[in-house]
């Protein structure tokens, strides 16, 4: 604790004994709500589902009454006993059947509104159909196909068995059908047909519809064969996939489960009256939602408390040794050589005399250390100046070496050269290797020094010789200088690199016929001039304002801000500027365009001056 300041020791002893209390009390609470929501949704999940089991079971109790009515009824066992080709049998037993069936159904307006039809098929292959407003007549074929599926899922005892089947296509999904086996009249052991009731399920539904499970739950019912019975569009699910098994599997135990990417909870409960499986699902996340709103709840206040114990533990540990720290901060800040004075107004105790001692020795040393610096950043303004000058001209000479051939042209030209020596036995290769050489050995010499004109024409010949054979088209460069002209003076590597600007940027169509570059030169008023015009395309005036603006800076153009220009040549302002570092700068390149109309390059150097190298 020696080794820590007076303010953090405040500060870590109110952190320790806050975060102590927020996270014991917190995390204790978070556990305990979280467990008793958990048991609570759990709970009511299993009320909800308990519920509708038991109005389901209750519901179809009354069919079963229905059912036992009509497996008892003597015109019913009778029927099972008539010859199949007894037309005056059955139609007697028919009408008695129906009769009886729709007195049945009528006298109990429930029944009434959820019934969809009643059947009877016995073994003769005869069958009495009653839907609830018409007698229907089906085909023989059909009813046997029908009467044998209900024969085998039917059990031999006379218990009851809900189908998920109807004799009718159109409603098959949308009903369920409680079926029993009856005997004949003499009530002996054999089974004689079977007695079947369809249940409309939308009716049954509503009673299920009414399990509340929030936004994302949903209940479903299964049978013990792992057929889906509700709703209608689970019921085209494959029966016994591995939801169904899951539930089939769990019996009356609760299980979680993923479905449809998404983890879910399931409360199953089995009928004991009717074996069908009722579940109920809801998603994982939103059971927890509760306990997720409490634990950020907690946490948020827990920070919230945290943020504001811990600021009035800072004020407090501040307002303490605010005034010890000021004069501390005050000499750190004077170590480092920013005088920095304190305010010692109204202070007349021992810090106050401290502070007052302080800032007369900030004043003393502020005075000498001050004309010491003036003396000191003199001589090192005057060596940067020349350092400057220096570094400079050594940065050209270093971009003339790296930028005076584009390698990309280089490359294009050995490629050309090899074509000329696979494809044909040529004098043109000759004259471009011959034009290659005379190019690097007069661009390998990377000094700023003067030569004169003839030998940049020469340069600038070479290239064109180069160019040409590597375009395949011919392209005269008019060239206008006065002989007595040819021995003036200039700077190495600045004629050739405009030639080169003007094809990648004059002529952006291609070189056409009516296309002409002119090289004229003149001595005035003990001024050297080298002009390079063309007639292509030109600068729009914002383009030109930029360039000459540039030029003006004369600084050399950096790599990262002249890409364009890198491209050309060496660029329009390494030319002005390596001008100005041999003669001075009152000389380099100016540039006069027009779009659309043309440019105009002029060099400007002295009239047969000796160059006045600096730095």
């Amino acid at each position: 604790m020696r080794g820590k300041t007076l303010s953090r020791q405040i500060f870590s002893n109110f952190l320790i004994v806050i975060v102590l209390s927020l996270v014991s009390v917190g995390a204790f609470s978070y556990v305990q709500s979280s467990r008793a929501l958990d048991g609570q949704v759990k709970q009511y999940m299993e009320q909800m589902i308990d519920s509708a089991n038991y109005q389901t079971d209750s519901y179809l109790q009354a069919y079963e009454l229905l059912s036992n009515a009509f497996t008892s009824n003597p015109d019913v066992r009778a029927f099972m006993e008539i010859e199949p080709n007894d037309s005056y049998e059955f139609y007697v037993y028919s009408e008695k059947i129906k009769e009886f069936a729709r007195i049945s159904v009528v006298s109990v307006i429930t029944l009434y509104k959820q019934l969809n039809m009643i059947y009877a098929v016995g073994q003769h292959g005869r069958s009495v159909i009653y839907d609830n407003q018409n007698v229907l007549n089906f085909d023989p074929v059909l009813v046997k196909e029908k009467y044998d599926y209900l024969m085998k899922m039917t059990p031999a005892d006379g218990k009851i068995a809900l189908l998920n089947m109807s004799i009718r296509e159109v409603d098959q999904g949308s009903v369920v059908t409680m079926a029993r086996k009856v005997r004949g009249p003499s009530y002996g052991d054999t089974n004689r047909g079977v007695v079947a009731i369809e249940i409309k399920l939308d009716e049954l539904a509503k009673t299920w519809d009414r399990v509340s499970l929030g936004k994302k739950g949903f209940f479903f019912i299964v049978d013990d064969t792992g057929n889906y019975i509700y709703p209608r569009s689970m019921s085209e699910r494959k029966p016994q996939d591995e939801l169904a098994s899951r539930v089939l599997q769990s019996g009356n135990q609760t299980f979680t489960y993923k479905y449809n990417g998404e983890e879910r909870m399931f409360v199953s409960r089995k009928s004991g009256y009717s074996d069908w499986n009722l579940v109920a699902s809801m998603p994982v996340e939103e059971l927890r939602r509760p306990v997720n709103t409490i634990r950020t709840t907690t946490i948020s206040v827990g920070l919230i408390t945290l943020a504001i114990a811990l600021w009035l533990a800072s004020r407090f540990g501040r307002s303490i040794i605010a005034p010890i720290r000021w004069l501390k901060d005050s000499m750190r800040e004077t170590e480092k050589g920013n005088w920095q004075y304190i305010d010692e107004t109204g202070r007349t105790d021992e810090i106050g005399g401290l502070i007052h001692s302080y800032n007369l020795m900030v004043t003393r040393l502020s005075d000498m250390i001050g004309r010491v610096y003036e003396a000191e950043l003199e001589q090192q303004k005057n060596a940067l100046e020349l350092g400057e000058t220096k570094l400079e001209r050594q940065r050209a000479e270093y971009q003339s070496l790296q930028l005076q051939i584009n390698p990309h042209f280089l490359y294009n030209t050995l490629e050309t050269i090899n074509c000329y020596a696979i494809v044909q036995d040529s004098t043109e290769i000759t004259e471009m290797v011959e034009a290659m050489a005379f190019m690097l050995r007069y661009s390998v010499q990377t000094n700023l020094e003067e030569i004169t004109v003839a030998n940049e024409l020469n340069h600038v010949r070479n290239y064109m010789i180069v160019l040409q054979h590597r375009t395949g088209k011919e392209f005269e460069i008019d060239v206008a200088i006065p002989p007595s002209l040819l021995l003036e003076k200039m700077v190495r590597l600045t004629l050739q690199p405009l030639i080169e600007n003007i094809f990648q940027h004059a002529f952006p169509d291609g070189v056409e016929p009516h296309h002409f570059i002119r090289i004229n030169a003149k001595k005035e008023n003990g001024l050297f001039q080298v002009f390079v015009e063309d007639n292509g395309i030109g600068m729009k005036p914002e383009r030109l304002a930029e360039l000459r603006k540039k030029l003006e800076q004369n600084r050399l153009a950096e790599p990262e801000e002249n890409g364009a220009s890198q491209r050309g040549g060496i660029g329009l302002m390494n030319v002005h500027r390596r001008i100005q570092m041999v003669f001075g700068e009152a000389y380099g390149l100016s540039v006069d365009s027009e779009w659309g109309r043309g440019t105009c390059l002029m060099m400007t150097m002295p009239e047969t001056a000796r160059p006045k190298m600096r730095g």
